[in-house]
């Protein structure tokens, strides 16, 4: 059985379903999207809009976006049906003259898809959209797991606000608390 990869939408935090109108559910194959925001100007799109062209892949089944995809593996059947479902929300909701014109459009987002996803099995990818000089310009970046500081909890293995260095060198500090209060104990 023949595999090829495939991006997959991830959610980490609840966050998607609040900065996106509709958010993609997690684990739906994913496309960049970027077809829906073509001829779109972002400063007259509504703010959740302008999340989506910024920084939206689009799931597939939902229709909906999602701020991070993982690499995953897809069998050749997943990737027809992936295929499919576009090309239905090409033909209805963004009106393509025929079938054919979907499906073509359909495999070339998922052969784009498909070139994002030469990162290993697991590798997280995030999108950066923009217009620059007219053109609508797409920028892709892996996001890679931090090694853990040793002997934390797994909730806080990655996470260090402060270091507290301890050295002989510095004075020693006093405080005169009854000054500071201006009054005199006697």
């Amino acid at each position: 059985m023949s595999t090829t990869k495939l991006p997959r939408t991830l959610r980490l935090d609840p966050s998607d379903t609040f900065v996106f109108a509709n958010a993609a559910e997690p684990g739906e194959w994913a496309v960049t999207g970027s077809f829906l925001f073509f001829d779109a100007d972002p400063d007259a799109l509504s703010p959740k809009e302008r999340a989506a062209f910024r920084s939206g892949f689009l799931g597939i089944a939902s229709f909906g976006f999602s701020t991070l995809v993982v690499v995953s593996e897809a069998s050749e059947a997943e990737r027809e049906q992936a295929v499919s479902a576009l090309a239905r929300h090409i033909l209805d909701k963004l009106g393509a003259p025929s079938a054919e014109a979907a499906l073509a459009a359909a495999e070339e987002e998922i052969a784009v898809a498909a070139s994002l996803c030469g990162p290993p099995v697991g590798t997280v990818i995030a999108l950066t959209r923009s217009i620059e000089a007219g053109e609508l310009k797409e920028r892709f970046r892996t996001l890679q797991r931090r090694e853990g500081v040793p002997g934390a909890d797994r909730l806080h293995a990655h996470s260090r606000a402060f270091t507290f260095v301890e050295t002989d060198d510095e004075p020693e500090e006093s405080v005169d608390l009854v000054g500071l209060m201006g009054t005199n104990p006697r």
